[in-house]
């Protein structure tokens, strides 16, 4: 799996650091996400999906490691 996030698009919901907080965090100054692990542990796989899934401003993109 490999994560990358679109600080542009990301509206500061905060939703990926709750499903996934060792995954993601938010800058402190204006909450956009920061990508703490681009290429996750496969237990923490799904509730990276589920980040995506859920960012209200698609700014999360999963594809694979090659």
């Amino acid at each position: 799996m490999k994560i990358s996030v679109d600080q542009v698009k990301c509206c500061g919901a905060g939703q990926c650091v709750m499903i996934a907080p060792e995954v993601f965090d938010q800058r402190d100054e204006d909450g956009i996400v920061v990508l703490l692990d681009e290429s996750p542990d496969a237990d923490h796989h799904d509730a990276a999906r589920e980040s995506a899934d859920v960012c209200p401003a698609a700014a999360i993109s999963i594809g694979d490691d090659a």
